[in-house]
């Protein structure tokens, strides 16, 4: 048994920054910055479904 090696408690993606993306109306989008006032529209009526822990 080697008692030199170092093991480190490291999560997968950890420090790895993301943009969130969401399919809306069939367009994959990350902003809402290109949408029209109807799209706009459409997205703040949608439901809001929220994660249980």
């Amino acid at each position: 048994m080697r008692n030199d090696i170092k093991v480190e408690n490291v999560k997968v993606g950890e420090g790895v920054g993301f943009q969130r993306i969401r399919r809306i109306t069939g367009y994959l989008v990350g902003t809402l910055d290109r949408f029209n006032d109807a799209k706009r529209s459409e997205v703040e009526d949608r439901v809001k479904h929220s994660l249980k822990k």
